[in-house]
């Protein structure tokens, strides 16, 4: 992600994200009054049409405007918003930067609206999510959809090795094992894709070993033991040459789709992005994660939320949007759609039926063990530098060990910092 930049300027964000016009009095051409609604997925946004024209149809005043673009450039652009005091009216928000923008009073606060709304209630949500996104009793964020990590695997490969396809039963000796059987001595095929990633990678191993990433007590878990012995075992895939160094998110997708990795983990939202891909459709599957070496079972359990800009033009219109969003009749359309995991409690399974090609119901069944993504105030500060600081343990160039403690110290100077 990005780092903050403040120097950039509302011209910046317009390039990026077309926010600029957001927070003021826009009007569409036919005299209806402009939404602006910013989103990081592309893979999401022709499910999100149509759910703006389901709400278009019932606000005949109200236009949506979907605004695109890739989870970097959203968070510069949104930050620029942010800077020049023009955010779009509307936004997904995430765990990572909810604090910052929600103690800096950049957001809408939603309890009033949500006191008078019959549509949109926060029972309806998954408890853990709408803690995410309170800060001091305050609402400004209403949950979208959830989302898990699941074991992609290429069913043709394991069928012309002639090995079981991943179930229940594996654990990381099973994964490791099958890694090796179908990794290539000539390097054309790797068993596993073991990205450098945290929510989609190393996170679900440690959790699955009994470690952890940010202790109750809001410390740093980089330094456990079992953390440490996770992340090893993690990264020891790349050591083994069992996967390709994959460094940057979108190639993790690629190898994937390309058949040059076996298996590899992918978030239940990937799902519309990987089966548009024609090799992905014929000769892929998903299944659950393995367990860690005691029988635990783990994998990272997060979701977004719909917030609305502190400075809109147009709050009661923004709300309505977002109360819609919120309501079981956009929350079964998302669902229906295949655009995510809707959050709305019940709606899961019609996500499941969205797409019967593949076992996605795998995705669902691993809410028993889900496990939150670790997040604090200083969520993303930490997270970069973690990066930063693992970058030469995932390749090869330095002890797992001494980067998971240099990794410790750093994060508990950032999360000192927040008190």
């Amino acid at each position: 992600m990005k780092k903050f930049v403040s120097t950039l300027t509302c011209l910046s964000a317009a390039m990026l994200l077309g926010a600029c016009s957001g927070t003021s009095d826009s009007q569409a051409s036919s005299g209806k009054t402009e939404i602006t609604y910013a989103i990081w997925d592309s893979g999401q946004e022709p499910g999100l049409r149509k759910i703006a024209d389901k709400f278009e149809e019932k606000n005949p005043n109200i236009k949506i405007k979907i605004q695109v673009s890739n989870w970097d450039s959203y968070w510069t652009a949104l930050e620029a918003g942010a800077t020049g005091g023009a955010l779009p009216d509307t936004f997904w928000m995430h765990s990572n930067e909810i604090y910052r923008y929600g103690s800096n009073k950049l957001l809408l606060p939603l309890d009033d609206y949500l006191a008078k709304s019959k549509e949109a209630q926060l029972s309806n949500f998954p408890t853990g999510l709408n803690d995410i996104y309170n800060i001091e009793g305050a609402q400004y964020a209403v949950p979208k959809d959830y989302d898990t990590i699941g074991l992609w695997y290429n069913k043709k490969m394991f069928d012309e090795a002639g090995i079981p396809y991943p179930d229940d039963t594996w654990d990381w000796n099973k994964l490791k094992e099958v890694a090796k059987k179908l990794t290539k001595a000539d390097g054309s095929q790797y068993g596993f894709g073991a990205s450098f990633q945290n929510q989609v990678g190393y996170y679900n191993f440690v959790y699955q070993n009994g470690g952890t990433i940010i202790t109750d007590d809001k410390k740093s878990g980089y330094d456990d033991p079992k953390t440490i012995e996770a992340i090893d075992y993690y990264f020891s895939f790349v050591r083994e040459k069992l996967s390709p160094a994959i460094t940057v998110d979108k190639e993790n997708a690629e190898a994937f789709q390309n058949g040059q990795v076996a298996m590899s983990l992918f978030g239940s939202w990937s799902l519309s992005g990987l089966t548009e891909n024609d090799y992905v459709r014929e000769n892929a599957d998903v299944a659950v994660l393995p367990k860690g070496p005691d029988g635990k079972r783990s994998t990272i359990f997060n979701g977004l939320g719909n917030a609305i800009a502190a400075n809109t033009k147009h709050p009661d219109e923004a709300w309505k949007w977002v109360e819609f969003l919120s309501s079981k009749e956009g929350q079964d359309m998302q669902a229906s759609l295949g655009v995510a995991i809707s959050a709305y409690k019940g709606s899961a399974d019609t996500w499941v039926d969205s797409n019967p090609n593949f076992h996605i119901k795998n995705y669902i069944d691993m809410i028993d063990y889900a496990q939150i993504r670790p997040y604090s105030q200083s969520t993303a500060k930490w997270e970069d530098k973690a990066y930063e600081l693992l970058k030469p343990a995932y390749l090869g160039d330095e002890k797992v060990e001494d980067a998971a403690k240099k990794t410790a110290d750093m994060m508990n100077e950032e999360l000192a910092s927040e008190k």
